[in-house]
């Protein structure tokens, strides 16, 4: 893969050159306050513009937020992610009210050397996402006008073909930013030869979500670990009752051939948290996975689905872990979480975490970041990767 990185944009010299740099600043907000919850995605974009700054470049920085309809909603507005990334920076991020409009145009044209702008959210503007080729690219020519060059850090967006991530590289010298480089450097390493053994923890609701990377990795990993609410469906696949927990009743069948062709690879829960209601405080017990109660709700794996899973970690060389293993959010059905990415901060494998919920989980669980080798900022996007399938906003930096 040829792809131009922010090195050699750098080496180019950007003092006194406008940057458009794409990032993902989709972070999580407190519906009542409006406060950040969870600051990851701001701070893995800093490198990127810390070197820009460094360099002397006018810094434009746009994102998405959300999913506002197209128009502006202000539960949806980036301003505080403006404040927050001033704090990070260590200097203030000049905020444009509109994200091409006057005050983006009056914003970017009074930066000096070094400083940095914020663009209002993208996903604003109904050609940001627009599947019209020409209203897409009318957007793109606006947001083009304010970059000399263009540098994509936002891996969290490049499954999407939006007009930031895949038409304005088609219109501005194009690079790939840091985060972007050390996202595909890492997982081209999982579809490529990993050291085995290999083993896939995968978790989160739906197995309809996952299936297409189920159906990729199988051939390829050695163990797969199936934990969280999409483990029921395979329990029900095979037989036994899961009462009122999450089920995906037209993925059974799926679940069985899967199990069926996995030759012993995949590894399901043994015992479950259930719960009489999906509450944080809800009366709950262990009970065995084969043996759900029928009014009961199936919460999180148990600690002998834990220790069983902790011991086909440990001998792994490479590890890729995405989706919790039950409800984190909630106290009572998070150690099924805890555990098992403690065993996996443990090993000795090379260890991947695969964004979205996962890397949520490890910091709301208070786990030391740098405990794993890489925790990816795009859970969709590092999914699709393994699925082999073609990114829009690699394939244009490709170009």
């Amino acid at each position: 893969m040829s792809i131009r990185t922010l090195d050699d944009l750098l080496a180019e010299g950007v003092s006194g050159r406008r940057v458009l740099v794409r990032a993902d600043l989709n972070v999580p907000l407190d519906k009542q306050s409006g406060d950040i919850t969870d600051d990851g995605r701001i701070r893995a974009v800093l490198p990127t513009l810390s070197a820009l700054t460094g360099a002397g470049a006018k810094v434009v920085v746009c994102s998405h937020l959300g999913r506002p309809k197209g128009s502006p909603d202000p539960q949806f507005s980036l301003r505080p992610v403006a404040g927050r990334l001033g704090e990070l920076l260590g200097a203030p991020v000049h905020f444009a009210t509109d994200t091409v409009g006057e005050s983006a145009r009056a914003t970017v044209d009074a930066l000096a050397d070094g400083e940095v702008a914020l663009l209002e959210n993208l996903r604003f503007n109904a050609g940001e996402t627009s599947k019209d080729e020409a209203e897409r690219g009318a957007f793109a020519d606006q947001l083009a006008a304010f970059g000399d060059a263009y540098v994509d850090d936002a891996f969290g967006a490049v499954h999407r073909k939006h007009a930031s991530v895949y038409d304005v590289p088609a219109r501005l010298p194009h690079v790939a930013g840091r985060l972007v480089l050390r996202e595909v450097e890492v997982l081209s390493t999982l579809t490529g030869d990993p050291a085995r053994p290999y083993v896939v923890v995968l978790g989160g609701s739906k197995v309809s979500d996952k299936l297409a990377v189920i159906e990729a990795l199988l051939p390829t990993v050695d163990r797969l670990l199936i934990g969280g609410g999409m483990c029921f469906t395979f329990l029900k696949a095979q037989g036994h009752e899961v009462g009122s927990s999450l089920l995906e009743e037209d993925m059974v069948e799926t679940c069985g051939n899967l199990i069926e062709r996995s030759g012993g690879k995949i590894l399901l829960p043994v015992d479950v948290v259930a719960a009489d209601a999906f509450a944080p405080d809800a009366a709950h017990d262990t009970v065995p996975a084969a043996g759900i109660p029928s009014k009961r709700v199936g919460l999180d794996i148990g600690p002998e689905t834990v220790a069983g899973f902790a011991a086909a970690l440990k001998g792994a060389k490479t590890i890729f872990w995405n989706g919790p293993m039950g409800v984190f959010e909630m106290p009572a059905f998070a150690n099924g979480t805890r555990g098992i990415a403690e065993a996996i901060a443990k090993s000795d494998a090379f260890t991947v975490v695969g964004g979205g919920d996962s890397a949520a989980a490890v910091r709301a669980l208070g786990l030391d970041e740098s405990a794993f080798n890489h925790i990816s900022t795009g859970g969709g996007a590092s999914l699709e990767y393994l699925e082999g399938k073609t990114l829009p906003g690699i394939a244009a930096l490709e170009n």
